[in-house]
């Protein structure tokens, strides 16, 4: 069984304008600045011991973008990083305005070794996807959830 800290939760939005898409998280920092294809992710973040996988997901999606996720969710297959950290997914159809994001920060030394820190936002965009596109924006281990939701989609969910 993982370890708590190795388990991280997070809600994959989705909308029917037409065609399906998806909004996903651009990770902020100076290493993600300049990087595009296939560094893009769902809004998620660690699981807190005791905490329920769902409940997880809601605060780091909020906390990571200042948006309000609601039910219905669609709990999607789990999917596993490289490090062996499991991350969980849950779809829930919405209508989010990227231009609307505030989301938290963190502070890392910038420019390295000089003494100084800098806060950057964790997500420093958000934007809706159709499926082709977002499968070529995604992290490629979080792909499986884009091939789910649309199954799911386009057998009446």
């Amino acid at each position: 069984m993982s370890r708590r800290r190795d388990i991280s939760a997070g809600i994959l939005p989705f909308r029917r304008h037409g065609e399906l898409a998806v909004l996903l998280g651009h990770p902020g920092g100076p290493f993600w600045a300049r990087k595009d294809a296939g560094v893009w992710t769902i809004p998620k973040g660690l699981v807190h011991p005791g905490e329920e996988l769902l409940a997880a997901a809601l605060r780091e999606f909020t906390e990571e973008t200042g948006f309000a996720a609601h039910a219905p969710f669609i709990e999607l297959s789990p999917v596993k990083q490289k490090s062996g950290k499991t991350v969980h997914g849950f779809a829930c159809e919405a209508e989010f305005d990227p231009d609307k994001l505030v989301g938290n920060t963190f502070e890392v030394e910038w420019p390295p070794r000089s003494g100084r820190r800098k806060s950057f936002p964790e997500i420093d965009r958000v934007a809706w996807f159709g499926m082709e596109e977002a499968r070529a924006k995604i992290l490629a281990y979080q792909r499986p959830f884009l091939d789910e939701l649309e199954q799911i989609v386009a057998q009446g969910g």
